[in-house]
């Protein structure tokens, strides 16, 4: 049996976004860290209309930590989409500062 998740700020702020991206039709899925992954790894992938965004959730005083950063900068290099997120209007922001077509 799972144990509820602790209603953390962060965890508040991923379950806001995951209602967002269902509400708006995109295939979605959490990322979990592993010995084999890389450090960094965003909290969730979420594709639409050939447009996948790597998204990384914080809480409202969260901050990135190097690996993370890391992590979008590579991600920004490859001319992709990465985003911080503290509620799902950073992504509605990005989405429309970005001119992506969802």
């Amino acid at each position: 049996m799972r144990r509820p998740r602790k209603q953390t700020p962060e965890n508040l702020v991923k379950a806001e976004i995951k209602m967002w991206l269902d509400a708006h039709g995109f295939f979605h899925f959490p990322l979990g860290a592993s010995p084999f992954s890389y450090p960094g790894l965003p909290d969730r992938i979420a594709v639409k209309n050939k447009v996948v965004l790597f998204i990384e959730i914080k809480g409202p005083n969260g901050k990135l930590s190097e690996a993370q950063a890391w992590f979008g900068g590579c991600i920004h290099a490859e001319d992709c989409y990465y985003i911080v997120a503290r509620g799902y209007e950073d992504i509605e922001e990005y989405i429309s500062r970005k001119g992506i077509e969802i």
